[in-house]
């Protein structure tokens, strides 16, 4: 009798979940191989990426902050210089 792709096959949970972990650990040091993280340096690495990440979140923060700063400092220095040639003009009359 040959074998159809209807064929139904009947193992324990305990073993479809075994297989299962196997096949998802596998994966997982392929996906982790492909990227070279399959070392034992690779944590490391791991903790240096998290830590590379954060710092330019600080300072990708901070230079927005800069930005917004000198936005503010150069609209409020155009008001100076506007309000004083405005009352300026008013002090000549």
């Amino acid at each position: 009798m040959a074998a159809t792709e209807f064929d139904m096959v009947s193992l324990p949970k305990s073993a479809l979940d075994a297989m299962l972990e196997d096949a998802a650990e596998r994966g997982a040091r392929k996906a982790l191989a492909s990227v070279g993280l399959n070392d034992d340096r690779a944590p490391e690495h791991i903790r240096g990426l998290r830590d590379l990440f954060a710092m330019y979140l600080v300072v990708r923060n901070s230079m927005l902050k800069q930005i917004g700063t000198a936005i503010a400092l150069v609209i409020m220095g155009g008001l100076v210089v506007a309000a004083a040639g405005y009352f300026g003009n008013i002090i000549r009359r």
